[in-house]
C-alpha cells in the first residue's frame, strides 16, 4: 500500500472512531473495511504531494484552522440570523467574483468548501485562473479585490500552510 493510501485510510479510521465513539467490535470492523476501501480506491488522488504527510507543520496549521473556521461559522451564523430575524430584512444578494492565489486544487477546493460552509456565502463556480464566484447574502463589495479580502483572506493563509 503506498504512503497517500496508507496516510488515507488511518485518518478515516481515526476519524470513524471519533464520529462513531464507541469500541464496539461490529462498529471497528465496518471502520476498518470502510477506510481500507475507500483508501484503496481514493488514495491516488486523496493528494498531488503525498511525501508532505511526514510534515507536521501542516497538522498543526490545520489545528489552528479549525477554531478560526469555527469562529467565522459562528459569526456568520449571528449575521444571517439577524437579517432573517429583523422585520426589514436587510439583505443584498448577488454573486462576486473573488481571486485566490493557492495552486493547487486541494487547496481551492478546500478554500470553496469553507467559503460554502460559511452561513451566506456559496461557492458557485471555480476557475482555472484562479477566481472564485461567490454568492453572498449581502453583497459588502463588488470589486475583486475588496470581495476578495472580506471573502477569502480569512482562509487562505491557513489553508495555504496545509495544502501547499
Amino acid at each position: 500500500m503506498k504512503a497517500s493510501k496508507f496516510a488515507l485510510f488511518c485518518i478515516l479510521f481515526v476519524l470513524w472512531l471519533l464520529l462513531t465513539w464507541t469500541l464496539n467490535y461490529q462498529d471497528v470492523l465496518v471502520g476498518l473495511i470502510l477506510s481500507f476501501a475507500i483508501a484503496v480506491f481514493m488514495g491516488d488522488i486523496f493528494t498531488e504531494h503525498p511525501g508532505k504527510f511526514g510534515n507536521i507543520t501542516r497538522y498543526l496549521w490545520m489545528a489552528y484552522y479549525i477554531p478560526v473556521f469555527f469562529w467565522y461559522v459562528i459569526t456568520a451564523n449571528i449575521d444571517v440570523a439577524y437579517r432573517v430575524l429583523h422585520p426589514k430584512m436587510p439583505i443584498k444578494p448577488g454573486i462576486v467574483k473573488v481571486r485566490t492565489t493557492l495552486k493547487s486544487d486541494a487547496a481551492r477546493t478546500f478554500l470553496a468548501n469553507s467559503i460554502t460552509l460559511t452561513p451566506g456565502t456559496m461557492s458557485v463556480d471555480i476557475t482555472e485562473d484562479g477566481y472564485l464566484y461567490i454568492h453572498w447574502i449581502n453583497v459588502q463589495a463588488m470589486d475583486v479585490e475588496e470581495a476578495t479580502k472580506k471573502i477569502v483572506a480569512p482562509f487562505e493563509n491557513f489553508i495555504r500552510h496545509i495544502y501547499e
